[in-house]
């Protein structure tokens, strides 16, 4: 997945009425401002009601679904090999948002604070702060990508993380 791609599906989002957010790898080299690895996918949050838009959109660029973990996520990917792991969101009046988990009673959470602003390709981009990135790397035995990751964060931004 390159940041081409990565531009190309946030406009095409963008166009079909679909607010989107990118967190992972990407959100974090977003974050930084520049790309700091390779990355096999994208992952976007999204808001759970503007769901059926977005599938929409994303399958007229040819885009199907290959894995269905609703309402946790779901992933789609197109001919060339391009993945997007989709995590649907509710929002709430005060713009937090909250993502189900595979524990039922234990969402994922989301304060409003958490939704900023990025830089891929020297375009400005939506995408999950610094502080929900590290929230979401913890409680599992990290990849060397994820201690990767981690460290872009230590060295920006100066704050703390599991590992």
């Amino acid at each position: 997945m390159t940041a081409e791609d990565v531009l190309e599906l946030v406009a095409l989002l963008r166009a079909a009425g679909a607010d989107v957010w990118i967190g992972g790898g990407w959100g974090i080299d977003a974050l930084v401002g520049d790309q700091t690895r390779p990355h096999r996918d994208v992952d976007l949050m999204h808001r759970l009601d503007q769901e059926p838009a977005l599938v929409a959109a994303l399958a007229r660029a040819g885009f199907a679904e290959t894995v269905d973990w609703r309402p946790v996520r779901f992933v789609m990917a197109d001919a060339r090999g391009r993945e997007i792991d989709l995590h649907p969101l509710v929002f709430g009046e005060d713009g937090s948002a909250s993502q189900a988990s595979l524990e039922a009673d234990r969402p994922f959470a989301y304060p409003a604070s958490c939704f900023v602003t990025g830089v891929i390709a020297g375009t400005a981009v939506p995408c999950l702060s610094a502080e929900q990135q590290v929230y979401f790397h913890q409680g599992y035995e990290p990849a060397e990508r994820d201690r990767h990751d981690m460290a872009q964060l230590r060295k920006a931004f100066g704050i703390a993380t599991h590992f």
